[in-house]
């Protein structure tokens, strides 16, 4: 066979990028010193034999291809980053629409403070994203304490607002050391639950998980006056709990006993009685005593099916309490109208479904935990503030995560995401793991 002639077969028989090893290299090697005269004897020719190809040089094998993505992480879940996003944006818009007549001669102030705190979230975001999720344990419980020690400090040193006394002034900003509480407390229990394995299936660990938790409450509770943070709180431990394997009837005792403590503040404290009945009545004649509950009422329904109309809201103009905080829902309800919160909802919906699913495909119990309480933490949080507003449940006051005006909530939000988008990395490098032979696995 010709040299040319070969190698237009060769060409043809095999696909660009690879070469042939073994007899077809010895073969063109014969060729070439017949051609060239340098072989005096016959030389027997040996007939081609199937051989391995072998990549060329930047160019990898679906096994090679599979080791090389083990050595780094996945890609971060890009639907869990937009519907964050989405919500971001659309909190800053709104915050802007029902902040605008709040400070006259400066309609834009509260959207730049919340810009702001945008720009501080983003790092912080980003910094909880790099570092390993597992890393988490090493501080779980010294975080929990200085959060701890930061809640307590705000019955000395705190500054009151609306009724609530929540906020320490740190320099020139404001801090809610509960916000911190609620991002300390799933790192705390995401470990302290994986530590116990199958015991959290007896009533010896349901003991010093309740003092965990109750003791948390009871700060959130009596000392910052926070009834709604401290729902916040026992929905996201009750929801862990039950997700590291706890009995049904065991969380269900729990949820009771709770309850029954919960109704009993509630009716030994006041102005939580006066909430309740507002919720068993909420439109009375002019709306006297429930204003809060009655105006955001009016609100929802004077938006229709389509709204108002951005920025054309009626209620906010001194009508409707804390329009850009604890009430930008019914805004939201006024202005965009129904299809406006069914969106809202549906974002919201969006994160729980994209967060649950992180959890279900996390590498290790740790990480699945993790997953559950943050979004747990954010999704429960969204559901009480929109609850208070429709009058699903008694009014309480809760930002809306993402959304409302605030900054505390707002970063360690975006921390509790970035958690979440870590997860996520290294839940798409196992399933990698899973793909590749377990041989090649060794070569690591």
């Amino acid at each position: 066979m010709r040299l040319d002639t070969f190698r237009r077969a060769r060409d043809r028989d095999e696909p660009r990028g690879t070469l042939r090893v073994g007899h077809d290299l010895a073969r063109n090697f014969v060729v070439r010193e017949e051609r060239r005269g340098a072989v005096s004897t016959p030389v027997r020719r040996v007939a081609a034999t199937p051989v391995a190809r072998v990549p060329l040089l930047g160019m990898r094998a679906p096994t090679s291809s599979k080791l090389h993505a083990l050595r780094r992480l996945g890609d971060f879940d890009g639907l869990l980053l937009f519907c964050v996003a989405a919500l971001v944006v659309g909190g800053l818009v709104m915050v802007y629409s029902a902040s605008q007549l709040d400070q006259p001669g400066d309609p834009a102030y509260w959207v730049r403070r919340q810009a702001w705190w945008v720009g501080v979230g983003a790092v912080t975001l980003i910094a909880t994203a790099s570092v390993p999720y597992a890393r988490w344990r090493r501080v779980a419980l010294w975080l929990l304490v200085v959060a701890v020690l930061l809640v307590v400090a705000v019955l000395p040193f705190g500054i009151a607002a609306g009724g609530a006394q929540r906020w320490l002034s740190l320099w020139f900003l404001l801090f809610q050391p509960s916000e911190l509480a609620k991002f300390a407390l799933v790192i705390f229990l995401a470990d302290w639950l994986v530590r116990r394995g199958e015991g959290v299936r007896s009533w010896r660990c349901l003991l010093p998980f309740g003092g965990i938790v109750g003791c948390v409450l009871l700060l959130l509770t009596l000392v910052q006056n926070d009834m709604g943070t401290s729902l916040v709180v026992a929905l996201l431990a009750l929801a862990m709990l039950y997700a590291a394997g706890a009995r049904g009837w065991h969380v269900l005792t729990v949820v009771g006993l709770g309850g029954v403590l919960y109704f009993l503040v509630i009716v030994s404290t006041p102005f939580r009685r006066a909430r309740l009945d507002d919720f068993i009545n909420p439109l009375p004649p002019r709306c006297a005593g429930a204003w809060q509950v009655c105006q955001g009422l009016i609100s929802l329904g004077s938006g229709g099916i389509g709204g108002r109309g951005l920025g054309d809201s009626v209620q906010k103009a001194g009508y409707l309490p804390n329009p850009f905080t604890d009430s930008i829902f019914a805004v939201i309800g006024e202005e965009l109208g129904l299809l406006g919160c069914m969106a809202l909802i549906g974002l919201f919906a969006l994160l729980a479904y994209r967060g649950l699913r992180i959890g279900r495909h996390a590498p290790d119990a740790h990480g699945a935990l993790l997953a559950c309480g943050m979004t747990c933490w954010l999704v429960g949080q969204a559901f009480i503030n929109i609850g208070s507003v429709v009058v699903v449940i008694p009014f309480t006051g809760v930002p809306l995560p993402f959304v409302s005006s605030g900054g505390s909530s707002l970063v360690m939000s975006l921390a509790a995401v970035g958690v979440l988008l870590n997860i996520s990395r290294h839940a798409k490098r196992a399933a990698t793991v899973a793909s590749v032979p377990l041989q090649a696995r060794n070569m690591i």
